[in-house]
Parts: C-alpha cells; structure tokens; sequence
C-alpha cells in the first residue's frame, strides 16, 4: 500500500508540472502579444487566470470561496494570504477577478516557460538584496498607476518548519499599502498545505477553502501605524486558518 502511494505521489507531481506548461503552450502566442506593451497586462492576466484554473481542476482541485466584502472595480489594493504551496499562485488567480502583479521571489524565473512569463509580468525581488526591495516600491508604483492591485504573500516565502501555521510577516506589503493607501484585503487559503505542500510524496486531490476577509483600510495612516497594521492583518489570517482547522 505505501508503495502504491508513493507511485501516487511522484506521478502526481509530475502531472502538476505537465499542466504548468500545457496551457503556456497552447496559448503561447496570444501571451507573448500580451506582454509586448504594459497597457496590454488585462489581457495577460485573463489568460493567465485560464491557466491557474487549468492546472486546479487538472490537479482534481475544487475550491469554494466565501467573500465577507467584495473588490470594486478600478479601485487598487494590496492582497495578502498565508503561503504553504505552489497552488497558492493559482488560486489567487481563480479567486480575484480584477487584474493584480505579484511581488515574488526571483528563484522562480528559473522554472521553464513559468519563469519566461513570470519574470515578465510580475515584480521580482531578491531577498538578499536591500536595492533590490527598494526598486520593488517604484515598479508597484508604476503598476498602481496603471490601475492593477498587487499580492504579496507577507510570510515572505514558505515556512521551513511545517509544524508553523502561519510565520510573522515582512513589513514590505504594508510599507506599499501606507504608501500608497491602499485596502489591504486579507486572504485565508485553508487547505493548500493538506493537498500540495512542498513535501514532495505528500497531498492529493479535494476541496480547496478560500476566505476574503473584510478589508482593512490605510486611508489617513501613516508609518507609524505600519506594526499595528502587520499584526491586524496576521491576527484576522489566523483566526480563520484555526476555524478552517476546525472545521476539518
């Protein structure tokens, strides 16, 4: 029975990265127009709204999504959620509508075609470089200007430790959303990390939780509220990650 199971697990991991590229294929064309002019990203980012969609219901995926307020249209915000899994970038995608930019970890460029469209279309930054972060802030300036949101997953990558429900948040997104006064909309994935962690002979197909949790607004907020901001937004992810786990 474990062997049947590994067997699962590996074939199932390589589908995952069949489907990654299939979509980016058939649809190679229509994305490379995309990306020839910043005006054209609304474009890009209904296809690459196709492609998460793609790989979730190819995984065997299904996700339900309960939202307690909802985005307006031609408004910008900063989106934020718990980070456990690869999924994590595609049911953002499945479960905001309006067009947003990644800030995202540079390593990722180096998967093959991913790497082509997202090193393209989403704002990169090495964590170990302090230039790096700083030319984050003008290129989601630039982005904000042109009227998309932005996401940041503010745990600020994976946790190591697997036993951690959810890590303490880098300050980056909410520098962004003081700076420019943004909503920050607070994102709870329930159950990414049960059906496609990082572990490698681990997870399966099922139901995916997603929860978009009232918005917490940043107009008239200054630096000085950035921490109080930070543990708000933490506080609000985890409370319902513990309901999600109750509810198991």
């Amino acid at each position: 029975m474990r062997v049947i199971k590994i067997i699962f697990w590996v074939f199932y991991r390589i589908w995952f990265y069949i489907l990654l590229g299939a979509p980016i294929l058939v649809m190679f064309p229509f994305l490379v127009i995309s990306i020839l002019k910043e005006s054209y990203y609304p474009y890009f980012f209904k296809m690459a709204r196709i492609w998460a969609k793609t790989i979730l219901f190819g995984m065997g995926f299904y996700y339900k999504i309960e939202r307690q307020q909802k985005l307006e249209s031609g408004k910008s915000y900063m989106l934020v959620s718990n980070h456990t899994s690869m999924v994590d970038i595609m049911l953002m995608l499945a479960t905001i509508k309006q067009p947003f930019v990644f800030v995202g970890k540079q390593e990722l460029v180096k998967i093959p075609l991913f790497g082509f469209f997202y090193k393209r279309t989403c704002i990169l930054v090495d964590r170990k470089s302090s230039k790096s972060k700083h030319g984050v802030f003008e290129r989601a300036q630039k982005r904000i200007k042109q009227g998309n949101s932005i996401c940041i997953f503010p745990e600020g990558g994976v946790p190591a430790d697997e036993s951690i429900r959810l890590d303490s948040f880098k300050d980056g997104a909410f520098r962004l959303a003081i700076d420019h006064q943004l909503p920050i909309v607070p994102i709870t994935f329930g159950d990414n990390k049960a059906h496609f962690s990082y572990t490698f002979l681990s997870g399966g197909p099922g139901l995916l939780r997603v929860k978009v949790l009232p918005f917490i607004e940043t107009e008239g907020k200054t630096m000085a509220d950035k921490n109080n901001l930070k543990d708000q937004t933490w506080n609000v992810i985890n409370e319902q990650l513990l309901v999600f786990e109750k509810k198991k």
